[in-house]
């Protein structure tokens, strides 16, 4: 059984089959909403139903309230149809998103490297290359657990036959666990993709400003290796933190860059690295690393966040301070299981 769904306000429909959510049917039909979590917990992908009746499925009350459920809201990512219905979803104009409908693939692992002491790089051959946007991200099928888990491309989209994933051992974690300990090379696996919203706004021809923390180097380094290849001459700049030097990867290939490319600059940052060591660059969290590079002046940049969320909203407020406005600010949040647990009603004071 299938129903047919209109958006708005692109008048556009399309088919959605039984038991397929809002958001699956749309990304697959090459139509973006926005979204986040994907799993009905952040509310990013809100929808008001028009027409026709859906089932709210697995969202959770913090992110659709009862009176928002009232007035005909849902999740797209968890919402199914029951009819035929009519959506009107926020979707703005973005020049420089690429269309690129989402489509499932196959592959075997190449190659396993372990890049820091929690991090491993895991390289898959797809069976057909991926045609993808740098900073975009696959959903990977975690073995027979019936669920699958999202992770950002790292390699440029040139590379796009063998894909790069950059997976941090999460505790308590079932879909980084399996990869970390069940995946090997010669393995095959599942993916979905590509996914997200987050990509260089070129057309601005402005200097970018990378910030990026744990695995959240992986979008950061897709997008600058495609600038690079693509010969950009605007100023990019990395600035990256870990905890300790053992932590910190790509590290020897992002110096490399920066003597080869005079337009590059790569700022290191560690915020636990043992007093006495070995290590000269800057000391402290990535926030903090750029408000000094910059001297607290960020104006005239794009600035791209990706990391954990407290990493983030710091450097969101520092961004600010240094007169650097919403507009010229993209974010990825990486929420693990742990960060979803502390999400709340946004009526709910943060503490």
């Amino acid at each position: 059984m299938s129903y047919e769904l209109t958006i708005e306000p692109l008048g556009q429909t399309i088919t959605v089959e039984d038991e397929q959510t809002i958001l699956d049917a749309c990304l697959r039909a090459g139509i973006w909403l926005p979204h986040a979590c994907c799993h009905g917990l952040c509310a990013t992908c809100k929808v008001q139903v028009i027409d026709g009746d859906i089932e709210h499925g697995d969202a959770s009350p913090f992110a659709l309230m009862d009176f928002e459920r009232d007035e005909r809201k849902t999740l797209a990512c968890c919402a199914t149809l029951q009819s035929d219905v009519t959506i009107e979803a926020d979707i703005d104009e973005e020049p420089d998103a690429e269309i690129i409908k989402v489509r499932d693939f196959e592959g075997t692992v190449s190659r396993i490297e372990d890049l820091t002491p929690t991090i491993k790089g895991i390289w898959i051959s797809l069976d057909e290359a991926m045609h993808f946007q740098a900073g975009q991200y696959v959903n990977i099928s975690i073995g027979d657990h019936g669920f699958s888990r999202p992770f950002s491309l790292a390699n440029q989209p040139s590379t796009a036959g063998e894909i790069e994933l950059n997976v941090r051992i999460v505790p308590g974690g079932v879909g980084t666990a399996w990869l970390h300990n069940d995946v090997s090379v010669g393995s095959r696996v599942k993916v979905a993709g590509p996914y997200g919203r987050f990509f260089v706004r070129k057309s601005a021809q402005s200097a970018s400003l990378f910030m990026a923390g744990g695995s959240g180097l992986s979008s950061p380094r897709s997008m600058i290796l495609d600038l690079l290849d693509a010969g950009s001459t605007d100023p990019i700049t990395l600035v990256y933190g870990q905890r300790v030097k053992a932590e910190l990867y790509y590290h020897d290939e992002f110096a490399a860059l920066a003597e080869q490319y005079s337009n590059f600059t790569y700022v290191p940052a560690l915020s636990n690295e043992p007093e006495g060591s070995d290590w000269t660059g800057f000391r402290g969290f990535v926030h903090d690393a750029a408000k000094a590079h910059f001297a607290n002046d960020f104006r005239g940049h794009k600035a791209y966040l990706c990391g954990p969320p407290l990493m983030i909203d710091a450097c969101i407020t520092t961004l600010m301070q240094g007169r650097l406005f919403e507009r010229d600010i993209y974010q990825e949040k990486f929420l693990s299981a742990a960060d979803a647990q502390q999400l709340r009603s946004p009526l709910f004071k943060k503490l």
